[in-house]
């Protein structure tokens, strides 16, 4: 590809138009590095021109380079350095508008975790480092209430990175430490708009993780998925004790107080 081609798709890709930017600019360039139609080195330039794009004064140009760095990982390329630098934008981001009337998409939470969800499925990174940055940005203190299905798709980053078989349980599990301290931090009033976010979050998570997370289509194993699940449970009881408990094993499959109410 003619490398002014490839300079004119990068500076569309900041567009405000949604049309320029998202219709255009990111689906050529998505395609590009999907079809393996450019070079190592260009493929080279397209990240840093990325990692350099996550510090642009406007959101919609910060929150499209994720998504090129997520293709790029799942055609083959990868820098460790790259999740340094977008968990710095990522934990940061002030902007979490979902669909704007007139920038169209911005989604960086979402854009964000499929950078993420990306090493996942590529088993690249350090696990670790992966879920910390997802359980960072749900507590990260915010006034904006996802409405845009962002919960989702940042519960199935993690799922993705809890498939990988170099996850041991301790990791598995110690990312909602932050869900757990913050929930443990709250007090009687409105929810803040990151508490909401994150129990919204991680009841997509538990019901996923209770059914068959897919990976490119087709489900795939969640060693620690168990673990996982129980103490996603426990958290989310804390926060709604008047609504229901984790079952324990001493209840067994029935119990009495779930059986239906007889007439007199």
């Amino acid at each position: 590809m003619p490398e002014t081609m490839l300079r004119s798709l990068v500076d569309d890709l900041a567009s405000p138009d949604p049309a320029v930017r998202d219709d255009r600019a990111y689906a050529a360039l998505a395609r590009l590095v999907r079809e393996g139609a450019l070079g190592a080195d260009a493929r080279s330039w397209l990240a840093v021109e990325m990692l350099e794009r996550l510090d642009h004064s406007r959101v919609e140009a910060r929150a499209f380079a994720p998504l090129v760095l997520a293709a790029l990982v799942s055609a083959g390329d990868f820098e460790p350095g790259w999740v340094e630098d977008v968990t710095r934008w990522y934990v940061a981001e002030p902007d979490l508008r979902g669909h704007d009337p007139v920038l169209g998409w911005v989604h960086a939470v979402a854009h964000g975790a499929d950078f993420f969800g990306a090493c996942g499925a590529a088993g690249v990174g350090d696990p670790a480092a992966l879920l910390d940055a997802l359980g960072l940005r749900l507590v990260a203190p915010t006034t904006s209430v996802w409405r845009d299905q962002e919960d989702d798709r940042l519960a199935y980053a993690i799922a993705l990175v809890l498939t990988r078989d170099d996850v041991d349980e301790a990791t598995a599990i110690g990312w909602l430490g932050h869900s757990r301290a913050m929930f443990a931090a709250g007090s009687p009033g409105p929810v803040p708009a990151e508490a909401s976010n994150t129990m919204r979050t991680l009841r997509s998570l538990h019901v996923a993780l209770d059914e068959q997370v897919l990976r490119d289509g087709e489900p795939v194993a969640v060693p620690h998925g168990e673990p996982v699940r129980r103490e996603i449970a426990s958290l989310l009881a804390d926060v709604t004790p008047w609504f229901w408990r984790p079952r324990t094993a001493c209840d067994g499959e029935s119990s009495p107080l779930a059986e239906p109410a007889h007439p007199a």
